[in-house]
């Protein structure tokens, strides 16, 4: 993670914003206050339908219908 002052913010933008599309986070600061960060919009690791099949298990009464105490919670 870099930490950088507004003023090298605005002369370095396309640098900086090249090291967020590396995964690299970039704190930006107002004398010496972090006040916003620079992430990426993307997601770092190409997710993948399936990846999870056969490790998670749901029981039988996972689908059975909630008592009615639950259902009034949600509709409040």
């Amino acid at each position: 993670m870099s930490i950088v002052n507004v003023h090298q913010a605005k002369t370095q933008l396309s640098r900086l914003l090249a090291q967020v599309e590396q995964g690299e986070e970039v704190v930006i600061a107002r004398n010496g206050e972090p006040v916003a960060r620079l992430v990426s919009c993307r997601p770092r690791v190409k997710r993948e339908f399936g990846a999870l099949a056969g490790r998670i298990h749901l029981d039988d009464s996972f689908f059975d219908p909630l008592p009615e105490s639950e259902l009034a919670a949600w509709e409040k």
